[in-house]
Parts: structure tokens; C-alpha cells; sequence
């Protein structure tokens, strides 16, 4: 058996390849990040011995490594991957020494395969990183759209302040209509009846007449200051805003679509939407490769910190390791879960009756939604209410 360590950097990689009887053929060596460097990666990996097992794994490195990963799986070969912090923990327990450099790592990830169950990723991953790219991109975009709402909101604190409270300290979409087609006290106090006519239509009858009139006598008496720097720059924001929202919906568009294509067991838990149960599902990637709930609660950093040391033993607060937007996901799925299943709803009631505070309550649900997860995913089976425990 042959155990391939591969260090992933930008523009090359550092390999080294060892049999299970520690001989090494080509020493460390490396290739580049592109076609003849895979190539020749390729032609050092068909000249071992074809009836020896090769085991290749790498660091998770975010995208340096799909390009490589997409060659591996079209030439039939299996690889792994791991957390960056467990082959620095090992690689310091190989040696006192404080010495890095890719060659060595190289090695230590080649070492590390051979003290490690190997669990190859499946033909499937690629999918899953696709869903994956996409859910953190929407992640992304929401952020810019949240700092732009929050930009209008400054601009609004000059020229309009008494805007926002109005409708609610909330941007609906009559208020940003209102914004994008007038953009100042003194336009929307000169509203006309054909002004409102539109306005019903965009809210749906929502936006009633006495509204009108209050927020046309609201924009007369208005203290702000306008001027055309600010009305531009508010003119400016909210393009930026609507087109950011836009692109927030044709992504959310497919990623209903490929997560729908997975057509996974735990899409069929009630209060778990399409692009929680998105960003759940990429992130975890094959659920398989967990040997138990407690691993996948590793995973996601939600397990409480453990500290001994002589007589004293005590748990900490939550770890908070791993992907911060799987953790994100896995506690905002809780809140539906505890309004519209009775059996989360229960198990949230009896841990805040035992006295633990909101989110230490929902940290329980959470732990026990992925425990239902791995249940469903393992077994291949659709969520029944009734063998809920």
C-alpha cells in the first residue's frame, strides 16, 4: 500500500509518497498547478505497483485543491481530506523542532494516512462543493445587502429621519420604492394622487390612503437637510442595494434547485427550510464518513469545551470551531422547530423549566436536530413524527 501526502499551495504542490513498509520511491518532489505538472503527478502515480492500494490525502485548503481533485477522480483515484489543525498537532508531536516548511508537511499528511481510517470522498463531491461555493457567496452577499441597508438608514438620518420610523424601522418594498423614485422630504411632500394610485399597487392595498396623506404631511414638517450630494449618494446606495438583492434571489433559485436534485432524507424535517437544510448538507458533505452525532457535533464546533486537571473536571462554553455558517444554519433552524414540532417544542420547554437561558435551551435543540439528521441520513429514511423520540 502506498500512502500519498500532498502539500497544497496556490501555484504548486509538494508531494511525498510512502509504501506501508516506509520506503520512498521519488523522495519529496513537486509539480505545479497545471496541466504538465498533473501530468507528471499522474505518470509517478501509474508507475507503482498496480496491485498496491494508494491512499492520497491533503489538507482542506478552500478551492486550491478542486482542480486537483476533479484530475484525481477522472483518472479513478480516491482521495481524502483534513482539518489543517489536526496535521499541525500531529506534525508537532512527530518533532520538538520548530521547523516548517511544505517538503516536511508533505510528509507528515503522507504519515498521517497511515494512522488514520481512510474515507475517500464520493463521486459526488463536486456537487456538494458546488452547493456548498454557492450557499457561502449568498452568505457573502447578504452582508454587503445588510451594509447597505444600514448606509441608506445614515443617509436617511440627514435628509429624512422621520422615514424609517414611519414604516416600522423596516425597508419594505413600498418604503424603497418610495426612496428610489423620490428621494427627498420635499418630493414626497409634493405627492400627487397618481402617486398613491402606484403606491397601493406595489404593497397590495397595504399602504392605505390615511398613510399616505400622514407620510406626505410627515415629509412637509420633516427636519432633515437635503441637497443633491445627498440625494445622490442615496440614489446611488439603493442601486447598488436592489442589485445585490437580485442576484441574492437568482442564487437562492439554484441553490433550491441542485438541493432539491440531492433529494436528501432530512429535507423532509418540518421547520428545516431548503437553504438551511443547503448549507447543512454542503458543509457536513457525506454524512457516512461520522461515525456518530457527537462527531458531527465536533464538526460544527457546537460541543462545549472539556477541561481536567487533577481533582478539578469541568465543561466550558461552546467551542465554536469549524464553519461558523454551519453553526449559523443548525441554530436558525431552531426557532421554526420549536414553533411547528411539538416534540422539539417539548424538549425546548423542558430545558428552559430546568432553568437554562434562551440560547443555551436552543443549543440543546440544536444538538438534538443533528442527532435526527445523522438518524435520517445514515438510514436513508423521511422524517416520522411519530418515531421521533
Amino acid at each position: 500500500m502506498y500512502f500519498v501526502g500532498i502539500d497544497v499551495s496556490k501555484y504548486k504542490y509538494d508531494c511525498f509518497i510512502v509504501s506501508s513498509d516506509g520506503e520512498a520511491p521519488f523522495g519529496v518532489f513537486s509539480f505545479e498547478n497545471n496541466k504538465q505538472g498533473f501530468e507528471m503527478f499522474l505518470d509517478r502515480l501509474n508507475s507503482l505497483n498496480s496491485s498496491e492500494e494508494k491512499r492520497i490525502g491533503f489538507e482542506s485548503t478552500s478551492h486550491y485543491t478542486l482542480n486537483l481533485k476533479l484530475f484525481l477522480e477522472k483518472h479513478s483515484y480516491t482521495f481524502v481530506e483534513f482539518q489543517p489543525a489536526l496535521i499541525s498537532q500531529y506534525g508537532k508531536a512527530l518533532s520538538l523542532r520548530k521547523t516548517k516548511t511544505d517538503a516536511i508537511d508533505s510528509q507528515t499528511i503522507a504519515r498521517w494516512l497511515m494512522t488514520v481510517e481512510y474515507k475517500p470522498y464520493p463521486s459526488s463531491f463536486y456537487h456538494n462543493y458546488s452547493l456548498k461555493s454557492l450557499t457561502r457567496l449568498r452568505f457573502s452577499l447578504i452582508k454587503q445587502r445588510t451594509f447597505y441597508l444600514i448606509r441608506i438608514t445614515d443617509i436617511l438620518d440627514h435628509i429624512f429621519p422621520e422615514f424609517k420610523p414611519f414604516f416600522n424601522n423596516n425597508f419594505s418594498s413600498t418604503a424603497l420604492h418610495i426612496l428610489e423614485k423620490y428621494g427627498s422630504p420635499e418630493k414626497i411632500a409634493a405627492f400627487r394622487t397618481t402617486s398613491y394610485d402606484e403606491l397601493r399597487k406595489i404593497s397590495r392595498g397595504k399602504f392605505s390612503m390615511q398613510k399616505f396623506l400622514a407620510l406626505k404631511e410627515l415629509a412637509k414638517n420633516s427636519v432633515g437637510v437635503s441637497n443633491r450630494i445627498f440625494e445622490m449618494e442615496l440614489s446611488c446606495v439603493l442601486r447598488l442595494y436592489r442589485q445585490i438583492d437580485e442576484e441574492i434571489t437568482n442564487i437562492e433559485a439554484e441553490i433550491k434547485t441542485l438541493t432539491l436534485e440531492l433529494n436528501r432524507p432530512c429535507l423532509t424535517i418540518p421547520g428545516v427550510g431548503i437553504l438551511s437544510a443547503a448549507v447543512i448538507l454542503s458543509e457536513y458533505g457525506d454524512i457516512s464518513k461520522f461515525k456518530s452525532p457527537a462527531q458531527m457535533l465536533s464538526f460544527a464546533g457546537l460541543e462545549p469545551g472539556y477541561f481536567q486537571s487533577g481533582q478539578s473536571e469541568h465543561t466550558g462554553h461552546m467551542v465554536k470551531r469549524g464553519s461558523s455558517h454551519l453553526r449559523c444554519a443548525i441554530i436558525n433552524c431552531c426557532l421554526p422547530l420549536i414553533q411547528f414540532n411539538m416534540t422539539f417544542a417539548e424538549f425546548y420547554a423542558k430545558k428552559r423549566a430546568e432553568g437554562k437561558p434562551h440560547r443555551v435551551a436552543l443549543s440543546h435543540v440544536a444538538k438534538k436536530l443533528i442527532r435526527l439528521i445523522y438518524t435520517l441520513e445514515t438510514t436513508n429514511q423521511p422524517f416520522k413524527a411519530d418515531k421521533l423520540l
